[in-house]
């Protein structure tokens, strides 16, 4: 794993999405390494590139998905502007190739390319209208034609402190299209932890290249 973490953004006030989340990263990390990457996309597996690739993964947490996807041979950059989760990922996954990055949507500035596959994992539902427009355009620009960009929704109560949005499938679906990223994928689940209320919608959307 490379331990040196890149600031994207030094400067940067924290993005309002990630409220909350610093104060209750010792719980969250249990939380989040209690579900295995493949229970939580078991639906969308098979649109996972089989071939060893570049992965870029959004609001990425403690690394459980960072770290499964390099397992399978992929170079993973992990992109979580929450430095306390990011601590505890490189102390959860010491051995896995992925390189850590402080940085968040919409702006996502990164200099490394375009990446085969984009995974962003109960993020989305974190930016406003207007940072969810100005963030499909960014992944977008990110994604190679023929890529992938996988999102997982959640709905639901907000959890106390959050800064959070009841955002559709068919919203997102539809700020994809107009980027030429088009449905290969949508699926709903129920929550993993068995929370009341609470569901996930599962979104695949592939990169045509071409925008309308």
């Amino acid at each position: 794993m490379d331990d040196q973490v890149t600031p994207n953004s030094e400067n940067r006030r924290p993005a309002r999405g990630t409220a909350g989340y610093a104060e209750s990263a010792d719980a969250l990390a249990v939380q989040y390494e209690e579900v295995t990457f493949e229970a939580v996309h078991s639906a969308v597996l098979h649109l996972v590139p089989a071939e060893p690739g570049r992965i870029l993964d959004v609001g990425a947490g403690t690394g459980r998905d960072a770290a499964a996807l390099a397992a399978r041979g992929h170079h993973v950059v992990a992109v979580e502007p929450t430095a306390e989760l990011r601590e505890h990922g490189q102390r959860i996954h010491p051995d896995s190739t992925i390189d850590w990055v402080d940085d968040t949507l919409p702006e996502l500035v990164l200099n490394q390319g375009r990446f085969d596959a984009v995974f962003a994992t109960a993020v989305w539902m974190h930016l406003d209208a207007e940072e969810r427009r100005r963030a499909m355009a960014r992944i977008a620009a990110l994604v190679i034609p023929g890529g992938l960009f996988f999102v997982s929704l959640r709905h639901g109560p907000v959890p106390e402190g959050r800064h959070m949005f009841d955002v559709s499938a068919s919203e997102t679906a539809e700020f994809g299209n107009a980027h030429g990223l088009r449905t290969a994928h949508l699926g709903e689940r129920a929550d993993l932890h068995g929370r009341p209320g609470v569901r996930w919608s599962c979104l695949v959307l592939r990169s045509t290249g071409t925008e309308e």
